[in-house]
Order: C-alpha cells, then structure tokens, then sequence
C-alpha cells in the first residue's frame, strides 16, 4: 500500500449494516476511527449510514469514489448473502471481481476442506485490491481505490484501520493536526454576534469558526471556537478579542 501525498487529505467514512439503522446493534466504528486518526493529527470529514440493498450502497460508493477522500467502510464482507460490499464497490468502480490467491490461501490454511464452497467467496475481490491484515482471527479486509474495507466487528475493525493509516500516513502524528481554541461569552445571543463572525471569516477562510448558543440559568450564553493550523489560530484568537472589545463584548 502506497503512503498517501500528504496533500488535500480527506478521510470519510461508511457503515453498513440494516442492524444499525434499525437500532439493534450501537455503532462504535465512528468513535474507534476518530481517535486513530487523532493520533494521527486527521480528522473524519464525513460519514455515511447505509443499510445493506445493494443498489443503495452500490450507489453510496459510486458517489464517494467521486471523491478524493480515503474512505473506511465497515461491514459487509463476510460470507453470507447480505454481505454485499465486495459487489457493490467492484459494480461502482466499473471493476471485476476476482479470487484473491493470497486471501483463499489464508482461508485454506486456516479452515482446510471447510474453505469451500462459501468461505472462498470472501475472496471474490474487486480487481486490483489489496489484502488488511486482520490480527484477530486473520481473514482480512481489502483495500481497492481509497476504500478500505474492514469487518463489522469493532474489536476487529479498529486495528485493522490502524495498519491502514499507518501505511498510508507514515511518520505522522498528533503533532501535524488542527488545534482548537474557545471563548465563552455570558449574557450575549447569537444574533448579535452575527456581523463579528462574518468579518472572521472573511479574514480566516482556513479555519474552522463556531458558534454554539445555549442557555444556562435562563441566561444566554454562546460559546466560539476556533480550529486551524496552531499560528493561524494564535492569529485569529487576537483578531477575535480585538473585535469582541471594539463590539463592547469584552473589556480590554
């Protein structure tokens, strides 16, 4: 697997499964994925829920290939017959799909006679992918086209995504991802802050601005964040007292 550029980095994710759109089963995937990619200074752009017709995650993959992000799926490639994502990926990439050696020689040593005739069909891969080990019980995922494939199981998803990012983001850490700042401002609501936010952002299009109102005592209350590279935060933190203290939010 070839280390990603460096550049543009975009990472999405999809979840597949009717047990999660259902409620039957609770996701861990989302909270698993974000924290490896923490350790990795990334973060999740998006993420996608999608039950298991395959005509709906066939079209689900045709639209993220669309993308340049680098996207984990979770689910749907065991070996019973709602495991539908070897078919839908290979479908929407406009590839084959063809038996892994490497993947059915796994599965024979592993399972022996037993391999066949339906464990083999993990093997059916979309032309071209490449094997993620799975430490847990050793059949592995796949990765084809920035899709990297991983089992529904968390316990076995998460190292697997690790090995992936590892292989992809080489010599990253924490270190190389967005900081985040915030200010807490009693007595104002949203509204009025409106004019300030608009001037921030056209000063710092890079970063990341929020405003979140609530209400606590029956006073309002709105919290602003800042999220960005660390000297492009400094710099936007500064701006933002001055015009807090120009707008009589703040004393000097």
């Amino acid at each position: 697997m070839e280390p990603h550029d460096g550049r543009n980095i975009e990472i999405g994710a999809v979840i597949i499964g009717d047990e999660i759109l259902s409620g039957k089963r609770r996701d861990r995937h989302q909270a698993n994925l974000t924290a490896a990619l923490a350790e990795k200074g990334l973060e999740l752009a998006w993420l996608r829920i999608v039950g298991d017709d395959p005509v709906r995650l066939t079209r689900n993959f045709r639209e993220t290939a669309d993308t340049d992000a680098e996207v984990f799926s979770f689910g749907g490639i065991g070996a019973t017959p709602d495991d539908r994502t070897r078919a839908c990926l290979a479908e929407a990439l406009g590839l084959s799909l063809r038996p892994h050696p490497e993947f059915i020689e796994l599965l024979e040593r592993r399972f022996g006679a037993e391999a066949r005739p339906h464990r083999v069909r993990m093997a059916d891969l979309p032309e071209g992918a490449e094997l993620i080990p799975n430490p847990v019980n050793g059949i592995p995922g796949f990765s084809c086209a920035r899709h990297h494939c991983v089992p529904g199981f968390p316990d076995m998803a998460e190292p697997m995504i690790r090995w992936v990012l590892d292989q992809r983001f080489p010599g990253r850490d924490a270190s190389a991802g967005a900081v985040e700042e915030g200010l807490t401002l009693e007595g104002v609501t949203e509204s009025r802050l409106v004019p300030l936010l608009e001037a921030m952002e056209a000063a710092f299009p890079d970063l990341r601005i929020s405003c979140l109102p609530r209400m606590r005592d029956g006073a309002p209350q709105v919290e602003l964040g800042l999220r960005g590279p660390a000297p492009r935060v400094t710099e936007a933190r500064a701006a933002l007292r001055r015009h807090l203290v120009d707008g009589g939010f703040l004393e000097h």
